[in-house]
């Protein structure tokens, strides 16, 4: 073992007159623990909702989306041949897309209907999962007709609580691009029944969100043979961007494709500007504790002049002496690193049992599903994130010995050994 990382472990242990030194010692490490603990699970949590949120929008949204500016798609089958031509396109489907009023007895929403085709849309997002009621397959202009001819819509949860909606009830739905007649231009109207009715977990879909069959909606908004657009599922979700540019290329005219994340840009923007000033902000708890280690060696120089004089008469480098703080600074921040690590993982792979109990305990509630829509507390831990954590934790531990450990380095044996 090198002298210096002897020596500097020997300064851990305090002296019976040294206690107060062990205390702060004590208290350095246990900042740079709680520190670290509280970026592991705070970074877990975050990572967690923004996952649980990606998903959410890729359950409901396509990967990519091709529209064409200006007007509808005519020609939206040879269109959909050609993207399924396009390296790591799965699946394609067509829909149509605008803007109505739903209204049910004294309610009234407005709402953004979708017309899709039910066998292909089931291969491109995931709104057949989150039916909870009734059926998709109901749309199906086939099957979506009772005995009084209605055709079929789905609703979101949230929308269906607002208009007071069950399975099985007559909805109007109002389109303000509706007919003109000698009194002026007057909205169109269609009875709806509501075969369905879909949970995503996102108030904003939920509430907003209206689904008809693709032939219906051309019907109802006199499209003919045409639609808004058409939907892309792909291989990659990370690297739909690629996509998008290539399709933009290839297509080109007045053919325009986005993908999700586009789509999505200040959401997705917001929550990674919390994280990153999240980590900030909590790094700020370790760098108290690197104080705590700066004040600690400062007193163990000041505890130990005599033995710094001793040590450099014997023929001990500067170097030496300085590498002996420095040794025992970063065993105190490592060790801070190692049990922060270990308490934050323990929590952060354990935290909706954790807070259950607490729950339990107290008798509060953090943690509302009627809230935050959410069936689960999300927590997830990435091991880029933690590693990233522990060193910066043990390099500000690592600056903060620097100071102190060079004046030591500096200190001369005869002005040391002066007054003993």
């Amino acid at each position: 073992m090198p002298f210096e990382l002897f020596i500097g472990l020997r300064y851990l242990k305090a002296k019976r007159k040294s206690t107060f030194i062990s205390i702060i010692t004590f208290i350095s490490t246990a900042g740079v623990a709680l520190g670290v603990m509280a970026l592991i699970v705070v970074l877990a949590v975050m990572t967690g909702f923004e996952e649980d949120l990606k998903e959410k929008i890729l359950g409901t949204n396509a990967h990519v989306v091709v529209i064409r500016s200006g007007a509808p798609m005519d020609d939206y089958q040879q269109v959909m041949a050609k993207l399924k031509r396009f390296k790591g396109v799965q699946a394609a489907t067509p829909f149509i897309y605008n803007q109505v009023m739903l209204s049910s007895g004294k309610n009234v929403s407005g709402v953004v209907l979708r017309g899709i085709d039910v066998q292909s849309d089931r291969l491109v997002t995931k709104l057949s999962k989150s039916i909870v009621e009734g059926s998709i397959d109901k749309l199906d202009p086939v099957m979506g007709a009772g005995s009084d001819g209605k055709p079929g819509l789905v609703v979101g949860k949230e929308l269906a609580k607002h208009l007071n909606l069950f399975v099985g009830d007559t909805i109007n739905v109002v389109s303000p691009m509706g007919n003109i007649t000698p009194l002026g231009m007057m909205p169109k109207m269609k009875p709806f029944r509501v075969v369905g009715i879909f949970n995503t977990g996102m108030f904003e879909y939920d509430s907003t969100l209206a689904y008809v069959s693709l032939a219906q909606a051309q019907a109802f908004f006199d499209l003919g043979d045409t639609v808004t657009g058409i939907q892309l599922k792909v291989d990659d979700v990370y690297h739909t961007g690629e996509l998008a540019r290539a399709i933009n290329q290839t297509m080109g005219g007045d053919y325009y494709a986005r993908d999700w994340m586009q789509m999505n840009r200040n959401i997705l923007f917001a929550l990674k500007t919390e994280k990153m000033v999240m980590f900030i902000i909590l790094t700020l708890i370790v760098l108290v504790a690197a104080f705590g280690i700066a004040s600690t060696l400062f007193m163990v120089v000041m505890e130990k002049t005599r033995d710094i004089a001793i040590l450099k008469s014997m023929g001990a480098t500067g170097l030496s002496i300085m590498k002996i703080f420095v040794l025992e600074g970063l065993i105190i921040g490592v060790i801070g690193t190692i049990l922060g690590v270990a308490s934050g993982l323990l929590i952060a792979l354990n935290l909706e049992p954790i807070i259950t109990v607490i729950e339990k305990v107290t008798g509060l509630n953090f943690f509302s599903k009627d809230v935050y829509y959410l069936d689960h507390f999300p927590s997830m831990v990435v091991p880029s994130d933690v590693v990233l954590i522990s060193v910066t934790a043990v390099l500000i531990s690592f600056i903060a010995t620097l100071y102190p450990s060079w004046q030591a380095s500096r200190m001369l044996p005869a002005e040391a050994l002066r007054y003993e």
